[in-house]
């Protein structure tokens, strides 16, 4: 079954700020020159030099979504890609429009979505031994689905594993920003091999509104990087995956972080914080397996044993129990069999803008009732389903989605 755009990635569940509407009004019309102007493009560096990942104007492009970002940046580029396994729904459709071979690689029980670095290894050389060609490992450290971070001797280790396959690095850190507590340690492929890996991040989670395609992406400071940068201009000019002018503006603004946006944007990571850890004792006290949220507004449990078609069971259930869609594992190239799903956060903000605003300014929005009301419907069908036989009975121990 087909599912509609939005409900592929998680939404925050905030309201639009002010600030957004204000530069986006005020904005000449027309269109931004493929990749970005210059304005947008200098202030994307200055985001990335404030991350610890400084560069310049010339290695960084800005194009309308993930999508046709890394469409951009395949299409520049030789040979498949390495997903991670699970992995943000949206990659893999990517590429299969440009006709390359998916390979994956299965991510271990601690969570992230970096490969575990054996498993990558042996997934390169057998793709190798049946005349496929994969030359790109495309990873992200903060992850959609699970909400979980990456340890750094982990990354560390994987991208040692990607060098040594000969793999070139596409770093997914949408959801770097959405750390829910100052204490995780989150690093970058990008600073530990810098000349080898191109950054991307989507704005929609956390910048701009989520219903705005933007994104970012940052290359080597290399004559290789140089040269990719430009290819993948090409193709967003080929494509005509342009931002429009009113948004390149406000999108430009945004990325100066002056203090509107990063009180905003901490405010957010809290709301995100406290609802997310919310969930996370709703599920697991209801019977569920689940790992601890560290990051952005998903959770990715287990609801039960595994067996035939497991996660498109659970998803049925509970997309009908709450009336949402809650997409199954296999939505993310994980085991079918495995009964896993993915449970957005963000939508127990609310579904109005005014609720959603509520929720942002409440010192504790566990008290607002409609929040209150949404973790109770929550708990009320993942207590239904872990009691459902066609998904549950003992949990499977050795799990790769067993809770910590």
């Amino acid at each position: 079954m087909p599912w509609p755009y939005d409900v592929v990635r998680p939404d925050p569940g905030l309201p639009v700020p002010a600030y957004w509407d204000a530069h986006l009004t005020i904005a000449a019309a027309g269109a931004e020159p493929p990749g970005g102007g210059r304005r947008l493009l200098e202030a994307a560096d200055g985001y990335w030099t404030r991350r610890g990942l400084p560069g310049d104007a010339l290695h960084v492009l800005a194009a309308p979504g993930a999508e046709a970002l890394l469409l951009a940046v395949l299409a520049a580029s030789e040979g498949d890609p390495v997903l991670a396994r699970p992995a943000a729904a949206w990659q893999a459709p990517v590429v299969r429009l440009l006709g390359r071979r998916v390979h994956t690689a299965p991510t271990p029980a601690e969570g992230g979505g970096v490969p575990d670095p054996i498993a990558l290894l042996e997934t390169v050389r057998r793709a190798r031994a049946d005349g496929g060609d994969p030359r790109l490992l495309v990873l992200s450290a903060a992850d959609d689905p699970s909400g979980t971070v990456t340890a750094p001797e982990l990354l560390h280790e994987t991208c040692e594993a990607a060098a040594e396959a000969g793999l070139l690095i596409v770093s997914d850190e949408t959801y770097s920003d959405t750390l829910h507590h100052r204490e995780t340690v989150l690093l970058s492929p990008a600073e530990m091999l810098p000349d080898h890996t191109v950054v991307l991040t989507d704005l929609g989670a956390t910048l701009v509104p989520s219903t705005v395609p933007a994104a970012l992406a940052r290359f080597p400071r290399t004559e290789h990087g140089t040269a990719w940068r430009q290819r993948a201009v090409d193709v967003l000019a080929a494509t005509r995956a342009v931002l429009p002018a009113a948004v390149a503006a406000a999108t430009a603004y945004v990325l100066t972080e002056p203090p509107e946006v990063t009180d905003r944007s901490a405010a957010a990571n809290r709301l995100h914080a406290r609802t997310a850890e919310a969930a996370y004792r709703a599920i697991t006290e209801a019977g569920a397996l689940c790992r601890p949220p560290k990051a952005g507004f998903q959770l990715y449990p287990t609801v039960g044993a595994p067996g035939p078609q497991a996660a498109e069971l659970a998803e049925e259930r509970l997309t009908a129990a709450l009336g949402r869609p809650v997409p199954g594992g296999h939505r993310f190239g994980d085991d079918p069999r495995e009964a896993r799903v993915r449970i957005d956060t963000g939508v127990l903000h609310g579904s109005t803008q005014t609720e959603r605003r509520t929720a942002l300014a409440a010192a504790d929005p566990l008290t607002v009732p409609h929040v209150a009301a949404a973790l109770a419907a929550l708990t009320a069908a993942f207590t239904a389903l872990t009691g459902a036989d066609a998904v549950s009975g003992s949990a499977d121990t050795g799990s790769r989605g067993r809770g910590a």
